[in-house]
């Protein structure tokens, strides 16, 4: 069904057409009806000029009136239905506008209150009116990415058979033992924490734990979900709560298998990205070249650079002296934002896996490697949000994991179920995890999630 991806015409369900539809399916000289919000309007003495969007592309379409009474009512901000016919255009900003004969005004807009004006908004201001910034071309060619990034994910998902599991949002596991979750409680009772489910909830950090479940089944499953993270920090990496591509993989014993799913998922879907929604991507890369550069990259048939995080390390304290980096790398202490920015945007510029990190820094479900040190596992790390993806082969052993189990401290008997995995027909495996709204980051060049994500929530906001 996915295979080939194609938008279907929504002309027979009774909708009116978007205006990508409209410009991509009529000649010109043909007669059409749109409708859509006003982004601009402009009244001359004996013409009027009005871009209409409808969120459906990057740049709206031009109405021209040769009748300026026509324009009479219009503000930047209405809602409108126009009909006219198409023709050539002799702009350069697009190949066809309208010549209206009719204007409709559907909803008012005040003039002299909405915010949106013609002008250029900062991105820390359109926060400020999040009901109203989808209406903004930044913010419209985000939703527009993230839109297509989801389908060429479950594309690629699909045609390499994996079956897609929808993991709980309520659970009773902190999956990474960080503690950094949301609590559940139930309001107005004795015991507010414990007495709806008889025990502690809370929100979901990650699925990965319900997805090794399904993946004793399926051999292949991922993830698409929410996660909610109770970290307060102010930085524009993190978000509290936020999106998380996961997937696990049964009879896997390679670190190179898992890290070549991960390359080929990143790749395929920045390649569908370029396909499908290549007017966004140029929107973002238009004033910067090192975007575009990275996007070539990703998408290039040569293998992502790989290394150890011995030889990350290495790297760095070679590079320390110049880059004076303001944490001291060592070996046996995590990477930090400043390490990964120059490993993928200085030394590498572009995707670098950095793999067998200290086992001391890792979490407890991740397989250690024969030298007793460290772990089979990665994280990818790109220009932009620096960390885009985590993963690791998944200790499958009864006893080591119940050992690692028991040194977490973790709550007696709450993990038995996962440790009950390895009882029963265990296999060796591996997962990894990406954060969709830090792909959507890594293509666009944005400095903050905050601008990629719908609604933002992080501490101190929590608005609509």
């Amino acid at each position: 069904m996915l295979g080939s991806f194609r938008r279907i015409s929504s002309h027979g369900l009774g909708l009116v057409p978007t205006l990508r539809r409209v410009m991509l399916d009529n000649a010109v000289g043909t007669d059409i009806k749109i409708s859509g919000w006003v982004r601009s309007v402009r009244v001359q003495k004996r013409i009027a000029f009005a871009e209409i969007s409808d969120g459906s592309t990057l740049k709206g379409v031009q109405v021209i009136m040769e009748d300026p009474l026509m324009a009479k009512g219009l503000t930047t901000g209405c809602s409108v239905e126009i009909a006219g016919t198409l023709s050539d255009s002799p702009g350069r900003e697009q190949s066809k506008e309208i010549q209206a004969n009719s204007v409709k005004i559907i909803g008012d807009a005040d003039a002299e209150t909405y915010p949106l004006q013609k002008k250029r908004h900062t991105l820390e201001f359109l926060r400020e009116i999040g009901h109203l910034r989808p209406r903004s071309q930044t913010i419209g060619a985000v939703t527009r990415l993230r839109d297509y990034a989801e389908v060429g994910l479950h594309k690629f998902f699909h045609d390499n058979e994996f079956v897609r599991i929808h993991t709980p949002a309520l659970t009773a596991n902190d999956c990474e033992g960080g503690g950094e979750t949301f609590n559940v409680v139930t309001l107005g009772t004795e015991h507010p924490e414990s007495d709806f489910f008889g025990k502690r909830v809370n929100l979901t950090v990650s699925g990965q734990l319900h997805l090794e479940v399904f993946a004793g089944a399926f051999k292949r499953v991922y993830a698409l979900n929410p996660a909610f993270r109770a970290e307060p920090s102010q930085t524009g990496r993190h978000l509290s709560e936020f999106w998380m591509l996961e997937a696990e993989c049964a009879f896997v014993d390679s670190l190179s298998t898992l890290v070549g799913v991960e390359e080929e998922m990143v790749r395929s879907t920045t390649r569908f990205l370029v396909e499908n929604a290549g007017a966004e991507l140029d929107f973002f890369a238009r004033d910067n070249e090192r975007l575009a550069q990275l996007v070539r990259r990703l998408t290039d048939q040569k293998p992502y650079a790989r290394i150890t995080y011995t030889e990350a390390i290495d790297i760095l304290q070679r590079a320390d002296p110049v880059a004076n980096f303001a944490f001291k790398p060592r070996w046996g202490q995590g990477l930090q934002s400043e390490h990964e920015r120059y490993l993928a945007t200085s030394h590498f510029e572009g995707p670098v896996f950095v793999t067998d990190y200290p086992a001391a820094i890792k979490p407890f479900y991740m397989l250690p490697n024969p030298d007793g040190r460290t772990v089979a596992c990665m994280d990818l790390l790109v220009p932009g949000p620096c960390e885009l993806l985590g993963g690791s082969l998944r200790e499958h052993d009864y006893g080591r994991l119940k050992s690692a189990i028991e040194a977490q401290g973790f709550e007696e008997g709450s993990l038995d179920w996962y440790l009950n995995l390895r009882k029963y027909g265990t296999t060796p495996h591996a997962g990894f995890g990406m954060g969709f709204e830090r792909f959507i980051q890594m293509v666009t060049g944005l400095d903050s999630v905050r601008d990629i994500i719908p609604f933002p929530r992080h501490t101190g906001r929590c608005q609509y």
